[in-house]
């Protein structure tokens, strides 16, 4: 069984696994069923208050999995994705409640640029739940040598791309009557502010 494969396998099988996105390692798991995510949680010792992302392989997955997103924050979110941008948005229907943390009523969602095994993989599965391959607080992974052994050694399959940017995805609320910015990383802040502010509504 190649890595694909296997990375698929795991994944079907709420197994969590390493891809390798467009930003760092993540550590992945179904985003479909709490257990699942609850082991990523456990491995990387993140506090089950802090929400992770969901992440999809295109838009219209996106769509399928938030079909509330459909309208203006539809709008929004073609204006930057796919791309290294991680969307908050309301979550009216409480969907994915283990992914969101303390704020059950938004949510995080990716559409990063693969291309590769990971693209591969994410074809296969649509969506996964992901959080960077890290320690809680620790050091974001660039390399799959950087994720500690014993996320490595608690995942049921790894897919190794090399060096990766190393830098995470910029997060933007868009919850409220103005984008916020809440980390700017891989991408400038300005830009995507400028991209945003260009939209019709």
């Amino acid at each position: 069984m190649g890595d694909v494969e296997q990375a698929v396998a795991a994944l079907r099988a709420g197994q969590p696994v390493i891809l390798p996105m467009d930003t760092v390692y993540g550590l992945c798991a179904t985003p479909y069923r709490e257990e699942p995510v609850a082991r990523i949680y456990r491995l990387k010792g993140r506090p089950e208050s802090i929400p992770s992302a969901l992440l999809c392989s295109d838009l219209e997955t996106l769509f399928e999995c938030v079909p509330e997103l459909r309208g203006r924050a539809g709008v929004y979110a073609r204006a930057l994705l796919p791309g290294p941008y991680t969307l908050v948005f309301q979550n009216p229907a409480r969907r994915y409640r283990w992914l969101n943390g303390d704020v059950r009523e938004t949510i995080g969602v990716r559409v990063p640029v693969l291309d590769g095994a990971s693209c591969e993989v994410m074809e296969q599965v649509g969506a996964v739940a992901a959080t960077s391959a890290n320690r809680h607080k620790g050091l974001e992974p660039r390399r799959l040598e950087d994720v500690p052994r014993e996320i490595r050694e608690g995942c049921a399959a790894e897919i190794d791309a090399g060096e990766l940017p190393g830098t995470p995805s910029t997060v933007i609320d868009l919850t409220g009557p103005e984008p916020r910015i809440i980390r700017e990383g891989a991408a400038p802040a300005d830009e995507a502010l400028a991209r945003l502010a260009a939209v019709p509504v």
